[in-house]
């Protein structure tokens, strides 16, 4: 089964997707997501969508299901290199995001998180 890397850097967790997602890989990545949070003790979550071209209703959603997951673990998410286009489709859904934080890059959303890992 095809899976998503996810990177521990120290209390953090980094998610870098570079694959088109699908419903499946989605679904696999929050369930694989959420156990990382518990078994490592994250605190933050980094979630680097810079490859991704395309984001439909349900991915949308599920970033923002996973940041709720998140919250409830105790870990702050951060989506970061979100494209221009993706950024118009999230919004032309009515798909606002709620609990996500956003920046430009990952050095910016560690900033976000409190956190200087360089």
């Amino acid at each position: 089964m095809e899976r998503i890397p996810i990177l521990r850097m120290g209390d953090l967790l980094l998610v870098t997707i570079q694959v088109d997602m699908h419903d499946r890989l989605a679904m696999t990545l929050q369930d694989d997501l959420t156990e990382r949070i518990v078994s490592d003790g994250a605190k933050g979550v980094l979630i680097d969508i810079s490859a991704l071209d395309l984001v439909d209703s349900f991915i949308g959603r599920m970033i923002s299901n996973t940041a709720a997951m998140a919250r409830v673990l105790d870990a702050q998410t951060v989506v970061v290199g979100m494209q221009p286009a993706v950024a118009i489709t999230l919004v032309e859904l009515g798909l606002t995001l709620h609990g996500v934080k956003t920046a430009l890059n990952v050095e910016k959303g560690m900033a976000l998180l409190g956190k200087n890992h360089f």
